[in-house]
Protein backbone atom coordinates (compact mmCIF):
# COMPACT_ATOMS: atom_id res chain seq x y z
CA UNK A 1 0.00 0.00 0.00
CA UNK A 2 1.22 3.58 -1.23
CA UNK A 3 0.94 6.59 0.66
CA UNK A 4 -0.94 9.48 -0.95
CA UNK A 5 2.79 11.66 -1.14
CA UNK A 6 4.35 8.49 -2.61
CA UNK A 7 1.54 8.14 -5.43
CA UNK A 8 2.21 12.05 -6.44
CA UNK A 9 5.80 12.00 -6.48
CA UNK A 10 6.05 8.81 -8.32
CA UNK A 11 3.60 10.47 -10.80
CA UNK A 12 5.82 13.84 -11.02
CA UNK A 13 9.07 11.88 -11.86
CA UNK A 14 6.68 9.72 -14.34
CA UNK A 15 5.62 12.67 -15.70
CA UNK A 16 8.68 14.97 -15.70
CA UNK A 17 10.84 12.43 -17.82
CA UNK A 18 7.99 11.85 -20.11
CA UNK A 19 7.36 15.04 -20.91
CA UNK A 20 10.31 17.32 -20.90
CA UNK A 21 9.84 19.87 -24.11
CA UNK A 22 6.30 20.09 -24.52
CA UNK A 23 4.67 22.68 -27.33
CA UNK A 24 1.42 22.92 -26.31
CA UNK A 25 -1.39 25.18 -28.28
CA UNK A 26 -4.86 26.60 -27.20
CA UNK A 27 -6.82 29.66 -25.94
CA UNK A 28 -6.18 31.25 -22.76
CA UNK A 29 -9.26 31.01 -20.46
CA UNK A 30 -8.10 32.33 -17.35
CA UNK A 31 -5.23 35.00 -16.46
CA UNK A 32 -3.60 36.15 -13.83
CA UNK A 33 -0.83 38.95 -13.63
CA UNK A 34 0.62 38.18 -9.95
CA UNK A 35 1.95 40.93 -7.83
CA UNK A 36 5.11 38.84 -7.30
CA UNK A 37 5.73 38.57 -11.48
CA UNK A 38 4.64 35.43 -11.91
CA UNK A 39 1.45 34.89 -14.28
CA UNK A 40 -1.42 32.04 -13.61
CA UNK A 41 -3.52 30.74 -16.58
CA UNK A 42 -5.33 28.59 -18.06
CA UNK A 43 -5.24 27.03 -21.77
CA UNK A 44 -8.12 25.11 -23.15
CA UNK A 45 -9.43 23.89 -26.50
CA UNK A 46 -13.07 22.60 -27.43
CA UNK A 47 -12.99 19.90 -24.70
CA UNK A 48 -10.88 20.45 -22.16
CA UNK A 49 -8.16 22.58 -20.22
CA UNK A 50 -4.52 22.81 -18.35
CA UNK A 51 -3.15 25.58 -16.14
CA UNK A 52 0.06 26.64 -16.46
CA UNK A 53 2.27 28.66 -14.54
CA UNK A 54 5.49 31.22 -16.07
CA UNK A 55 7.51 32.37 -13.26
CA UNK A 56 8.86 36.06 -13.26
CA UNK A 57 12.37 35.11 -14.88
CA UNK A 58 10.39 34.04 -17.98
CA UNK A 59 7.68 36.31 -17.79
CA UNK A 60 9.89 39.59 -17.70
CA UNK A 61 11.44 38.38 -21.51
CA UNK A 62 7.77 38.23 -22.45
CA UNK A 63 7.22 40.95 -25.34
CA UNK A 64 3.30 41.22 -25.61
CA UNK A 65 0.29 41.59 -23.46
CA UNK A 66 -1.67 38.14 -22.85
CA UNK A 67 -5.27 38.72 -22.98
CA UNK A 68 -8.24 36.31 -22.40
CA UNK A 69 -9.07 34.39 -25.81
CA UNK A 70 -5.69 35.19 -27.17
CA UNK A 71 -4.80 32.17 -29.05
CA UNK A 72 -1.03 31.18 -28.11
CA UNK A 73 1.55 28.40 -28.22
CA UNK A 74 2.82 27.31 -24.62
CA UNK A 75 6.32 26.01 -24.65
CA UNK A 76 7.88 23.87 -21.69
CA UNK A 77 7.26 20.82 -19.36
CA UNK A 78 4.81 19.20 -17.57
CA UNK A 79 5.11 18.31 -13.36
CA UNK A 80 2.87 17.80 -10.67
CA UNK A 81 2.43 20.30 -7.67
CA UNK A 82 2.59 17.56 -5.10
CA UNK A 83 1.27 19.18 -1.97
CA UNK A 84 -2.08 19.69 -4.07
CA UNK A 85 -1.66 16.31 -6.67
CA UNK A 86 -2.37 18.92 -9.14
CA UNK A 87 0.04 19.12 -12.74
CA UNK A 88 0.51 21.50 -14.52
CA UNK A 89 2.58 23.07 -17.35
CA UNK A 90 5.52 24.88 -16.06
CA UNK A 91 6.07 27.43 -19.28
CA UNK A 92 9.03 29.18 -20.57
CA UNK A 93 8.44 30.84 -23.64
CA UNK A 94 5.07 31.73 -24.95
CA UNK A 95 4.25 33.33 -28.49
CA UNK A 96 1.11 34.40 -30.52
CA UNK A 97 -0.83 31.10 -32.77
CA UNK A 98 -0.08 32.48 -36.09
CA UNK A 99 2.32 34.79 -35.41
CA UNK A 100 5.60 36.61 -34.22
CA UNK A 101 5.26 37.76 -30.27
CA UNK A 102 7.42 40.75 -31.56
CA UNK A 103 4.76 41.32 -33.99
CA UNK A 104 2.31 41.09 -31.45
CA UNK A 105 3.84 43.14 -28.94
CA UNK A 106 4.49 45.86 -31.67
CA UNK A 107 0.51 45.88 -32.55
CA UNK A 108 -0.71 45.74 -28.98
CA UNK A 109 1.71 49.03 -28.30
CA UNK A 110 0.66 50.81 -30.90
CA UNK A 111 -2.93 49.93 -30.56
CA UNK A 112 -2.53 51.44 -27.48
CA UNK A 113 -0.45 54.22 -27.75
CA UNK A 114 -2.41 55.84 -30.23
CA UNK A 115 -5.77 55.23 -27.93
CA UNK A 116 -3.73 57.62 -25.91
CA UNK A 117 -2.90 60.19 -28.47
CA UNK A 118 0.89 59.54 -28.91
CA UNK A 119 0.43 59.87 -32.10
CA UNK A 120 -1.49 62.92 -33.05
CA UNK A 121 -0.51 65.64 -35.55
CA UNK A 122 -1.55 67.94 -32.99
CA UNK A 123 0.82 67.06 -30.55
CA UNK A 124 3.87 67.24 -32.95
CA UNK A 125 6.51 69.39 -32.66
CA UNK A 126 7.48 71.89 -35.55
CA UNK A 127 11.11 72.14 -36.66
CA UNK A 128 13.03 74.33 -35.65
CA UNK A 129 14.47 76.84 -38.49
CA UNK A 130 17.52 77.52 -36.60
CA UNK A 131 19.65 74.73 -35.02
CA UNK A 132 22.50 76.15 -32.88
CA UNK A 133 22.59 72.97 -30.35
CA UNK A 134 21.71 69.39 -31.13
CA UNK A 135 21.84 66.67 -28.63
CA UNK A 136 22.86 63.20 -30.06
CA UNK A 137 21.49 60.25 -27.86
CA UNK A 138 22.75 57.04 -29.28
CA UNK A 139 25.49 54.69 -28.30
CA UNK A 140 28.96 56.21 -28.18
CA UNK A 141 30.67 52.71 -29.54
CA UNK A 142 28.13 52.59 -32.53
CA UNK A 143 28.56 53.10 -36.18
CA UNK A 144 25.78 55.22 -36.48
CA UNK A 145 27.32 58.26 -34.21
CA UNK A 146 30.21 57.91 -36.33
CA UNK A 147 28.42 58.57 -39.80
CA UNK A 148 26.08 61.25 -38.18
CA UNK A 149 29.60 63.12 -36.75
CA UNK A 150 30.87 62.74 -40.32
CA UNK A 151 28.03 64.90 -42.09
CA UNK A 152 27.86 67.21 -39.62
CA UNK A 153 30.58 68.26 -40.18
CA UNK A 154 30.75 68.26 -43.99
CA UNK A 155 26.96 69.95 -44.25
CA UNK A 156 26.65 72.60 -40.94
CA UNK A 157 30.28 72.29 -38.62
CA UNK A 158 29.03 75.78 -36.99
CA UNK A 159 26.48 73.63 -34.61
CA UNK A 160 27.15 72.40 -31.30
CA UNK A 161 26.78 69.12 -30.42
CA UNK A 162 26.28 67.05 -27.49
CA UNK A 163 26.78 63.27 -27.24
CA UNK A 164 24.16 61.70 -24.87
CA UNK A 165 26.14 57.66 -24.49
CA UNK A 166 23.49 55.32 -24.03
CA UNK A 167 22.75 51.66 -24.79
CA UNK A 168 20.71 50.41 -27.81
CA UNK A 169 20.70 46.82 -27.12
CA UNK A 170 19.84 44.33 -24.24
CA UNK A 171 17.04 44.29 -21.76
CA UNK A 172 18.11 47.57 -20.02
CA UNK A 173 18.62 49.55 -23.13
CA UNK A 174 14.90 50.80 -23.23
CA UNK A 175 15.21 52.30 -19.69
CA UNK A 176 18.57 53.33 -20.77
CA UNK A 177 17.37 55.60 -23.86
CA UNK A 178 14.17 56.79 -21.91
CA UNK A 179 16.58 58.32 -19.27
CA UNK A 180 19.36 59.73 -21.77
CA UNK A 181 16.08 61.28 -23.54
CA UNK A 182 14.55 63.30 -20.44
CA UNK A 183 18.33 64.08 -19.66
CA UNK A 184 18.49 65.72 -23.07
CA UNK A 185 15.43 67.51 -22.90
CA UNK A 186 16.83 69.22 -19.30
CA UNK A 187 19.84 70.76 -21.76
CA UNK A 188 18.09 73.24 -23.78
CA UNK A 189 19.12 72.35 -26.84
CA UNK A 190 17.07 73.23 -30.30
CA UNK A 191 16.84 69.43 -31.41
CA UNK A 192 17.06 66.05 -30.05
CA UNK A 193 18.08 62.58 -32.30
CA UNK A 194 17.58 59.29 -31.04
CA UNK A 195 18.52 56.65 -32.82
CA UNK A 196 21.26 53.47 -34.04
CA UNK A 197 22.24 52.05 -37.00
CA UNK A 198 20.88 48.80 -38.04
CA UNK A 199 20.02 45.13 -36.78
CA UNK A 200 16.92 42.43 -36.58
CA UNK A 201 13.94 43.22 -34.85
CA UNK A 202 15.35 41.79 -31.60
CA UNK A 203 18.56 44.08 -31.74
CA UNK A 204 16.27 47.49 -32.23
CA UNK A 205 13.71 45.91 -30.01
CA UNK A 206 13.78 48.56 -27.26
CA UNK A 207 12.68 51.80 -29.26
CA UNK A 208 9.82 49.96 -29.78
CA UNK A 209 9.12 49.30 -25.93
CA UNK A 210 6.56 51.76 -24.09
CA UNK A 211 9.27 53.56 -21.59
CA UNK A 212 10.86 55.07 -24.78
CA UNK A 213 7.59 56.29 -26.08
CA UNK A 214 6.75 57.84 -22.85
CA UNK A 215 9.95 60.00 -22.76
CA UNK A 216 9.30 60.91 -26.19
CA UNK A 217 6.12 61.88 -25.88
CA UNK A 218 6.17 63.65 -22.56
CA UNK A 219 9.76 65.89 -24.18
CA UNK A 220 9.75 69.82 -24.40
CA UNK A 221 12.50 69.20 -27.36
CA UNK A 222 11.72 68.66 -30.92
CA UNK A 223 12.69 64.85 -31.18
CA UNK A 224 13.41 62.97 -34.66
CA UNK A 225 13.92 59.23 -34.26
CA UNK A 226 16.50 57.46 -36.38
CA UNK A 227 16.38 53.80 -35.96
CA UNK A 228 17.94 50.73 -38.46
CA UNK A 229 17.53 51.06 -42.16
CA UNK A 230 14.89 52.88 -44.09
CA UNK A 231 12.40 49.72 -44.03
CA UNK A 232 12.06 49.85 -40.09
CA UNK A 233 9.08 51.03 -38.71
CA UNK A 234 9.11 51.05 -34.87
CA UNK A 235 7.50 53.20 -31.97
CA UNK A 236 9.64 55.79 -31.29
CA UNK A 237 9.18 56.48 -35.14
CA UNK A 238 5.35 57.22 -34.41
CA UNK A 239 5.66 59.20 -31.57
CA UNK A 240 8.68 61.53 -32.18
CA UNK A 241 8.01 64.41 -33.97
CA UNK A 242 9.60 63.76 -37.32
CA UNK A 243 11.36 60.30 -38.75
CA UNK A 244 14.33 59.78 -40.48
CA UNK A 245 14.92 57.05 -42.36
CA UNK A 246 18.59 56.27 -41.68
CA UNK A 247 20.70 57.61 -38.94
CA UNK A 248 22.86 59.67 -41.79
CA UNK A 249 19.44 60.75 -43.64
CA UNK A 250 18.75 62.12 -40.19
CA UNK A 251 21.49 64.94 -40.52
CA UNK A 252 20.68 65.82 -44.33
CA UNK A 253 17.00 66.22 -43.15
CA UNK A 254 17.66 68.04 -40.10
CA UNK A 255 20.68 70.29 -41.12
CA UNK A 256 21.43 72.71 -44.14
CA UNK A 257 24.36 72.14 -46.52
CA UNK A 258 26.85 75.24 -46.42
CA UNK A 259 27.44 74.44 -49.32
CA UNK A 260 23.67 74.62 -50.89
CA UNK A 261 23.88 77.72 -48.85
CA UNK A 262 27.22 79.27 -50.53
CA UNK A 263 25.35 78.51 -53.81
CA UNK A 264 22.77 80.47 -52.44
CA UNK A 265 24.38 83.43 -51.03
CA UNK A 266 26.14 84.34 -54.22
CA UNK A 267 23.56 84.27 -56.08
CA UNK A 268 21.52 86.88 -53.99
CA UNK A 269 24.53 88.63 -53.54
CA UNK A 270 24.33 88.59 -57.23
CA UNK A 271 21.08 89.75 -57.55
CA UNK A 272 21.38 92.44 -55.20
CA UNK A 273 24.15 93.74 -57.07
CA UNK A 274 21.85 93.93 -60.41
CA UNK A 275 19.49 95.38 -58.36
CA UNK A 276 21.24 97.91 -56.34
CA UNK A 277 22.89 98.99 -59.81
CA UNK A 278 19.17 99.16 -61.63
CA UNK A 279 18.35 101.18 -58.70
CA UNK A 280 21.49 103.21 -58.46
CA UNK A 281 20.93 104.37 -62.72
CA UNK A 282 17.73 105.33 -61.49
CA UNK A 283 18.47 107.50 -59.21
CA UNK A 284 21.47 108.96 -61.20
CA UNK A 285 18.92 109.86 -64.31
CA UNK A 286 16.48 110.94 -61.56
CA UNK A 287 19.23 113.71 -60.33
CA UNK A 288 20.68 114.50 -64.15
CA UNK A 289 16.65 115.12 -64.78
CA UNK A 290 16.20 117.58 -61.75
CA UNK A 291 19.31 119.56 -62.43
CA UNK A 292 18.52 120.15 -65.88
CA UNK A 293 14.95 121.53 -64.09
CA UNK A 294 16.77 123.03 -62.11
CA UNK A 295 18.61 124.97 -65.04
CA UNK A 296 15.68 125.16 -66.61
CA UNK A 297 13.87 127.47 -63.69
CA UNK A 298 17.02 129.37 -62.87
CA UNK A 299 16.25 132.66 -61.94
CA UNK A 300 19.51 133.96 -64.41
CA UNK A 301 17.96 131.31 -67.10
CA UNK A 302 14.57 132.65 -66.43
CA UNK A 303 15.51 136.42 -66.84
CA UNK A 304 17.15 135.48 -69.94
CA UNK A 305 14.55 133.38 -70.93
CA UNK A 306 11.70 136.48 -70.54
CA UNK A 307 14.21 139.10 -72.34
CA UNK A 308 13.90 136.93 -75.86
CA UNK A 309 10.67 136.92 -75.37
CA UNK A 310 10.10 140.67 -74.81
CA UNK A 311 12.47 141.53 -77.49
CA UNK A 312 10.57 139.52 -80.02
CA UNK A 313 7.43 140.70 -78.84
CA UNK A 314 8.83 144.13 -78.69
CA UNK A 315 10.14 143.78 -82.22
CA UNK A 316 6.77 142.34 -83.65
CA UNK A 317 5.15 145.15 -81.81
CA UNK A 318 7.02 147.95 -83.83
CA UNK A 319 6.37 145.61 -87.26
CA UNK A 320 2.69 145.73 -86.56
CA UNK A 321 2.67 149.75 -85.67
CA UNK A 322 4.11 150.25 -88.86
CA UNK A 323 2.31 148.40 -90.81
CA UNK A 324 -0.83 150.49 -89.25
CA UNK A 325 0.66 153.65 -89.68
CA UNK A 326 1.16 152.87 -93.27
CA UNK A 327 -2.29 151.49 -93.51
CA UNK A 328 -3.83 154.64 -92.51
CA UNK A 329 -1.75 157.20 -94.15
CA UNK A 330 -3.98 156.28 -97.14
CA UNK A 331 -7.12 156.17 -95.46
CA UNK A 332 -7.92 159.87 -94.54
CA UNK A 333 -9.87 160.59 -97.83
CA UNK A 334 -11.87 157.54 -97.77
CA UNK A 335 -13.09 158.70 -94.09
CA UNK A 336 -13.57 162.00 -95.11
CA UNK A 337 -16.12 160.40 -97.83
CA UNK A 338 -17.81 158.20 -95.93
CA UNK A 339 -18.04 160.61 -93.28
CA UNK A 340 -20.19 163.20 -95.27
CA UNK A 341 -21.89 160.37 -96.92
CA UNK A 342 -22.97 159.21 -93.08
CA UNK A 343 -23.78 163.33 -91.81
CA UNK A 344 -26.04 163.49 -95.04
CA UNK A 345 -28.08 160.85 -94.31
CA UNK A 346 -28.09 161.40 -90.90
CA UNK A 347 -29.41 164.89 -91.65
CA UNK A 348 -32.17 163.50 -94.10
CA UNK A 349 -33.64 160.99 -91.78
CA UNK A 350 -34.17 163.31 -89.06
CA UNK A 351 -35.65 166.17 -90.96
CA UNK A 352 -38.27 163.06 -92.32
CA UNK A 353 -38.94 162.30 -88.60
CA UNK A 354 -39.46 165.88 -87.67
CA UNK A 355 -41.87 166.64 -90.16
CA UNK A 356 -43.96 163.11 -89.49
CA UNK A 357 -43.89 165.06 -85.31
CA UNK A 358 -45.23 168.01 -86.63
CA UNK A 359 -48.30 166.47 -88.90
CA UNK A 360 -49.07 164.20 -85.92
CA UNK A 361 -49.25 167.34 -83.30
CA UNK A 362 -51.31 169.14 -86.15
CA UNK A 363 -53.33 166.55 -86.15
CA UNK A 364 -54.22 166.22 -82.30
CA UNK A 365 -54.36 169.78 -81.54
CA UNK A 366 -57.72 170.49 -79.69
CA UNK A 367 -57.72 173.74 -81.31
CA UNK A 368 -57.63 172.25 -84.94
CA UNK A 369 -60.25 169.94 -83.73
CA UNK A 370 -63.06 172.93 -82.41
CA UNK A 371 -62.43 174.18 -86.08
CA UNK A 372 -63.84 170.98 -87.38
CA UNK A 373 -66.71 170.44 -84.36
CA UNK A 374 -64.93 168.08 -82.28
CA UNK A 375 -65.95 167.99 -78.82
CA UNK A 376 -64.78 165.90 -75.33
CA UNK A 377 -67.61 163.25 -73.83
CA UNK A 378 -66.90 163.12 -70.08
CA UNK A 379 -68.99 160.73 -67.27
CA UNK A 380 -68.01 160.64 -63.83
CA UNK A 381 -65.06 162.91 -64.57
CA UNK A 382 -63.59 160.57 -67.27
CA UNK A 383 -63.44 160.58 -71.12
CA UNK A 384 -65.55 157.61 -72.47
CA UNK A 385 -67.40 156.97 -75.66
CA UNK A 386 -70.86 157.35 -76.81
CA UNK A 387 -71.61 153.41 -76.62
CA UNK A 388 -70.79 153.72 -72.68
CA UNK A 389 -74.04 156.20 -71.91
CA UNK A 390 -76.99 155.00 -70.68
CA UNK A 391 -80.73 156.27 -70.22
CA UNK A 392 -80.55 158.62 -67.68
CA UNK A 393 -76.68 159.03 -67.25
CA UNK A 394 -75.33 162.72 -66.53
CA UNK A 395 -72.80 163.79 -69.29
CA UNK A 396 -70.60 166.48 -69.62
CA UNK A 397 -69.83 167.50 -73.08
CA UNK A 398 -66.93 170.32 -73.77
CA UNK A 399 -64.93 172.01 -76.38
CA UNK A 400 -62.23 174.40 -76.57
CA UNK A 401 -64.91 177.58 -75.52
CA UNK A 402 -67.33 176.11 -73.36
CA UNK A 403 -68.47 173.19 -70.97
CA UNK A 404 -72.56 171.40 -70.71
CA UNK A 405 -74.06 168.99 -68.88
CA UNK A 406 -76.93 166.88 -70.05
CA UNK A 407 -78.88 163.96 -69.33
CA UNK A 408 -79.58 161.08 -71.61
CA UNK A 409 -83.31 160.85 -72.61
CA UNK A 410 -83.01 157.50 -74.82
Amino acid sequence: MMSVSSLNTKIKSLLEATFIDVALEGEVSSLTYHSSGHIYLSLKDSNSSIKAVMFKGNASKLKFKLTIGLHIVLYGSVSVYTPRGEYQLYVNKIEPFGEGALSLAFEQLKMKLASKGYFELSHKKPKPKVIKKLALVTSINGAALADMLKIIEKRWSLIEVVIIDTLVQGGSSALSIATALRYADSLEVDAIIVGRGGGSREDLWAFNEEVVADAIYEAKTFIMSAVGHEIDFLISDFVADMRAPTPSGVIEMLLPDKQELLILLNELQERYKKNIHLKLNAKLKEVEDLKAQTQRFNLINRLEYYQKEFETLYKNLNKNINLKINNISFEPIKIAQKLDTHIHYSLNHKHRELLYIIDNFELNNPKNAHKEGFVELLKDSRRVTLSHIEIGDRVILTDITAQKEFICLK
